[in-house]
């Protein structure tokens, strides 16, 4: 999995699976939040998300009030979101 920071916006790219994959979404985002209200994440392909990170971005909106909008480009993450029924919580929109 790799990460790049753009203004406020997060692009992911590869699969996120592991709790480092978390600690570096995490920490990217941490980074951008002291500025911005507003973030922007790009999944670009992964086909899965871990509990850990949907966590966190559910902490992000719900408890910090941070504005995350979430682009997903995989139709199976797509599709998790919203059985999980976190569609409209995190803006989840395909690419």
């Amino acid at each position: 999995m790799n990460i790049s920071k753009a203004s406020n916006i997060v692009t992911i790219t590869g699969n996120i699976k592991s709790v480092h994959d978390y600690q570096k979404i995490k920490e990217s985002i941490d980074s951008l939040i002291a500025s911005n209200k507003t973030i922007i994440i790009n999944i670009q392909d992964s086909i899965s998300i871990t509990s850990s990170v949907i966590g966190y971005f559910t902490k992000l909106v719900q408890k910090e009030g941070i504005d995350v909008s979430l682009k997903v480009g995989d139709a199976s993450l797509m599709e998790l979101f919203d059985d999980l029924n976190l569609v409209t919580l995190f803006k989840v929109r395909k690419r």
